[in-house]
Formats: structure tokens, sequence, C-alpha cells
């Protein structure tokens, strides 16, 4: 679509235009006025989000349907007036902003938005709108990378340095034998299809940022084959990136299944291998990685989260924020970005849910439940109440049964292993048996807690060692519920034990 300048005067942009099921709409036909198609906020409830800008004012209509986007936006090209369909909300702003400013929306929670502030507001793989933003980094200081690293821990379980420090891996890097390789890992995670889909720039600058650092010669970014909007935008991106160095970058895409976001299951997957198991460790990656070459392996975010620390200039301003996904019993799956400090009552707040909140699922696929939502979602505090770190959480309603989901997660462990190690081959399938036997009267607290230690323990990767964890976290929290089953009763109403009953 049109490109969008300063001094432009009225300008039109349109924010998720995937949430209208593919509906065909071509505003440029016959609206004057510049119009761009520009990322998704992440708030799919306020998408289609119209927004109308002239002089330093924007209005803001979220949730349009394509008859009503049409409507609007030619009512504000033929009047000039943005405010003329009566939109959500209207925000003064600096007009030459290259981030979306501060909307006040409950759908969209941007208040604290630093690493996702262009997402939903630049046009993805747009030079000039980049440049807009402060342009691509250049003669970044190694130094200054080393530095960050220090404070960025790796974020997502598809890290290599998963909740750690990241300087010491990437030294390791540095001195390790052969030329490095960058994997920009982005597979399985809504936060990271996100940030690729909008803001793939911040994630390169990361990425050839720290490939220049380690002096490595590839990246390469991963993501699932099923996430095509997001491949198409991030091919763009490689195409018009402004790579002076000898830098190669490529994307490959590997299948969709959940196992292939693990670190050396995601290499498996780049170099070609149709089974994907675990790699036995050590050597890490960043001695040993992709066809044998040292090879660091960062999510998007924790990419992105060093790109914007690098160009604020300063450790101590890096952005101390999670991405955060909400889905489950919810209307809309939601991200959003927020403070360490915010508790996970109120990111579950920013999601309309479908009946209360029973509990949820705080870490990703193999996340803890927890009830007690009043707890910040800095990594120290999750992992120190059994909770996972991945950025997803998933609300259960009061409605759901805790029995059931935990048995779908058990059996989803033990279907989609990889099969490499016993204790997570075998671990899985007991423990989904052993939740399975509470609907014919037995309920084995003792073995379940003991095949989950083994598990946890033992395991070579972080599948099967957190595999165990939805099920011993809902044991210590809904007990009672656990014992129902075993008495033939669903406290919910809800599952087979219910039905067996009857």
């Amino acid at each position: 679509m049109t490109i969008l300048t300063p001094t432009d005067g009225l300008q039109l942009r349109v924010a998720g235009v995937d949430a209208l099921d593919n509906t065909e709409i071509d505003l440029d036909a016959a609206i004057e006025s510049p119009v761009a198609t520009v990322g998704s906020t992440g708030a799919i409830a306020a998408e289609p989000l119209l927004m109308a800008t002239t002089d330093g004012t924007t209005a803001f209509y979220p949730a349009c349907s394509s008859t009503r986007l049409e409507t609007v936006a030619h009512r504000i090209d033929e009047t000039g007036d943005i405010t003329v369909a009566d939109p959500a909300a209207v925000v003064d702003h600096d007009p030459e902003t290259p981030e979306m400013p501060t909307t006040g929306l409950s759908t969209l929670q941007d208040e604290s938005r630093r690493v996702l502030s262009g997402s939903g507001w630049r046009r993805p793989a747009n030079v000039d709108d980049y440049d807009a933003a402060g342009g691509f980094l250049k003669d970044i200081d190694p130094d200054a990378v080393f530095d960050a690293g220090e404070s960025i821990h790796g974020r997502g379980w598809g890290d290599a340095c998963h909740d750690s420090p990241l300087t010491k891996t990437w030294m390791d890097a540095d001195d390790a034998e052969g030329e490095a390789a960058i994997v920009i890992n982005a597979h399985s995670n809504p936060g990271d299809s996100l940030l690729l889909s909008s803001v793939p720039f911040t994630i390169l600058d990361g990425a050839v940022s720290l490939a220049q650092t380690v002096d490595a010669s590839e990246i390469v970014i991963f993501a699932s084959i099923a996430d095509e909007s997001t491949i198409e935008t991030a091919r763009t991106a490689i195409d018009r990136y402004p790579n002076e160095s000898s830098i190669a970058i490529d994307l490959v895409t590997g299948p969709a299944e959940y196992r292939a976001a693990e670190p050396t299951m995601a290499l498996e997957a780049i170099e070609g291998n149709h089974r994907l198991e675990a790699r036995l460790r050590p050597p890490g990656p960043e001695s040993v990685g992709l066809y044998g070459r040292p090879t660091l392996i960062h999510t998007a975010r924790t990419l992105a989260h060093l790109a914007v620390s690098l160009r604020e200039d300063s450790i101590d301003s890096h952005p101390s924020t999670r991405i955060m996904s909400i889905e489950g019993d919810v209307t809309d799956r939601t991200i959003i970005e927020v403070p360490e400090t915010t508790t996970l009552e109120t990111v579950c707040a920013a999601a309309d849910t479908t009946d209360g909140i029973k509990a949820a699922c705080v870490g990703g696929r193999f996340g803890g439940l927890a009830a007690d939502l009043d707890i910040s979602v800095d990594p120290e505090t999750l992992i120190d109440a059994n909770l996972g770190t991945e950025g997803i959480v998933h609300v259960l309603s009061e409605d759901r049964c805790v029995v059931e989901f935990v048995g779908e997660r058990a059996q989803f462990a033990a279907e989609e292993n990889c099969g490499r190690c016993v204790p997570c081959r075998e671990g899985t399938t007991q423990l989904a048996e052993l939740l399975r036997s509470l609907y014919d009267g037995t309920y084995q607290p003792e073995a379940i807690d003991e095949l989950i230690r083994v598990m946890t323990t033992t395991s070579i990767c972080e599948f099967g060692v957190n595999a165990g964890r939805p099920t011993q976290t809902a044991l210590n929290a809904f007990e009672s519920e656990f014992e129902a089953h075993a008495n033939g009763r669903c406290p919910t109403g809800s599952c087979l034990a219910t039905m067996e009953a009857q």
C-alpha cells in the first residue's frame, strides 16, 4: 500500500486484517488518503483495528467488520474528519511518532509496550518505517553486546539459554573452533510469531549485532511450516534488510509439532532430519551445533530484547518486560507486553474470560497450574512457584475439569515426545495411564509423585523435565478433585467421570 510519511496529512492504518478470514478489502482503489496495512497488535479482540491520523491526533476504531472498515474509511476520507464515525479512542501524540501511542483501550493493554512498540503501527517489512523509528543498528561495540547479555536472560523454552544470562554462552561460541551460526527460534510461541510478523527488523537487528560480535557467518530463522503469513513477512524482511556484512541470512521451516521448538531438535529440523530427537549434552550447541559448528539458539523474543537494549545504549534501561500470551477459556487470544512486576491476575484480565477463572496453566504446554494468581511474572517468582516461564498463560474457567485438563496434557506428552530417552518416553506413557486409572477408581498420588520426580531429574531435555509439571501442580492445588474422580464423581460435572457415574 501507499508509503506513509509524517508530512502526509490524513493517514489510515489497518492492523490485523487476518482477522477478516481472507475477506478481500481494497481500500486503495477508492480512497485518496494514504492507507497502510500494518502488523498485528497482538490483541485479536481489537482487530481489525482502523487507525486514522492527522496533525498528531489518531482516532482508533477497533474490532471492525469488513463492512464497517470500508464504511468508516470512506467517511473519513470524504470528510477529512477522523472522529466522524464514533471512534473508541482519540489520542494526541507526537506527529512523527514511529510507535503506537498509548490508547487507553482495555483490549490493547499498551501502556508498557517497548519491544512491541512498533507492532500494529509500522508496516512490518518497510525500511522507511523502520528508519523513522531510529533505523538499523550499525557499528555496535562487541563489549556493549556482551554487557547486555548479562542482564537479558533467554526467553522461552526454545532458547538454549532459557532463564539464564547469555554472555558466557556467547563467549563460549566465540572461543569455539569453526565459524559460528545464529539460530532465531520462532517456532511454537505466539509471542515469537507476533514479533517476527510485526517487527521483524528488530529481531534481525539483534541477531546481526550478535553475529558480528561472535564472528558468526550465518543466521537462520526457524519457524513452523504452519505459520504461513509470518514466514512470508520474514522472507520479505530478509530480502530488504540492508545487510552490509557477509553474514548469510536464511529462513528454514520445520514441522508444526510442538517438540520441534526444543533447541537441539530445532537444529535437527534445520539440518533436514525427518526424525526429531533431542541431542545429548554436553557438548552444548554453543560448541557443537548446526552442522557441527558453534551455534547460538535464541528465541525471537530474546533477540528483540537485545536489539531494544542496544538501541537504548544502556544496560540499566534495558526493558524488564515480558511478552505474555493469554489463551484457553478466553474469547480471543491476547498477546501483551507487561513489566515483570505485573501479576498473573492482571495479565489474565487483559483477555475476556468465558466464565470466570478457576486456575491458570502458566508456562506453556507443560506449565504449572495456579489457583492463586497474585504472583508476578518475573522468572524467579514463577520458578519458585513451580510455574513455567514460557510466556503463555492458559486460562481455565470455573467449569473446567482440572483432572481432564492435565490428563490431556499428559496424553499429549506421551504421543508427542521424541522417544530418545527412557524417562520421557516411558514416563509420559505411565503418567497418562496413572491419570486414566482414576476413572477406574484407582488413585495413586505417591506413584504419580515418584514418576514425575524421575522424569524431572533424568530426562535429557526440557520436554521430559517439564512434562509432569501440570499434573504435579494440579495435585498440590486441586487434590480434592482427583479424589472425587477416583470416587466416580467430577466436581464440575463436565468429564468422563460424570458420564460413567450416570
